[in-house]
């Protein structure tokens, strides 16, 4: 028996996936949570064999609670399932060293085929997004830069920024700055919107 933990926010979709993995004799939902923190928790008191993780989660993300999950030495098996079909995403999952990282519109055959893939040793990546492996893009911001950028897409000011990172404005604008013509926008907005596509905030 496949012992399983699903990790979904979104309560009508975490019961379709566990009630139509269910309706398989060698698959058993073992628990069922609508964030990171709760996922990390049950996955070290009920040790399934397999979590399926959604990647944008309260608490922490899918990606986190995988490199949670591969700190702490835990056997468990990863399964990313999303709906972004983002390179960087994909990017960070390889490097948490995931077992399968699937698009949330497969076909449930495909997920059930996956997880048992998956629990033979084998790795598996939605067919639409196995190009995105050979495309790696490297990061060009800095630490400093990624901090102040997630610190603004969280809608922190300029001010309050500098306040934070004990920083003047004017280094903390000069940060934004050098990000925006990195990136090649002509926004912080458009600088925030292409990192998160890029999974480098």
């Amino acid at each position: 028996m496949i012992r399983i933990v699903i990790a979904e926010d979104q309560h009508m979709l975490r019961g379709a996936f566990a009630s139509l993995l269910q309706l398989e004799d060698d698959i058993e939902i073992v628990a069922q949570v609508s964030d990171g923190h709760e996922a990390l928790s049950m996955i070290e008191a009920c040790k399934p064999d397999l979590c399926l993780l959604d990647i944008e989660m309260p608490g922490l993300t899918g990606l986190e609670v995988a490199a949670a999950i591969r700190r702490g030495g835990l056997t468990c098996k990863i399964m990313i399932v999303t709906t972004f079909a983002r390179p960087g995403y994909l990017q960070q999952a390889m490097s948490a060293a995931v077992d399968a990282y699937l698009l949330k519109d497969e076909p449930i055959e495909f997920l059930v085929e996956a997880i048992r893939k998956v629990m033979q040793g084998k790795r598996v990546v939605s067919p639409y997004l196995a190009d995105s492996l050979f495309a790696h893009e490297d990061n060009p911001l800095t630490e400093r830069e990624q901090e102040v950028l997630r610190m603004a897409a969280e809608g922190d000011s300029t001010r309050v920024i500098a306040g934070k990172l004990y920083l003047t404005t004017g280094t903390v604008r000069n940060y934004l700055s050098s990000a925006i013509q990195k990136l090649e926008v002509e926004t912080r907005h458009h600088a925030i919107s292409k990192a998160r596509d890029r999974g480098w905030i």
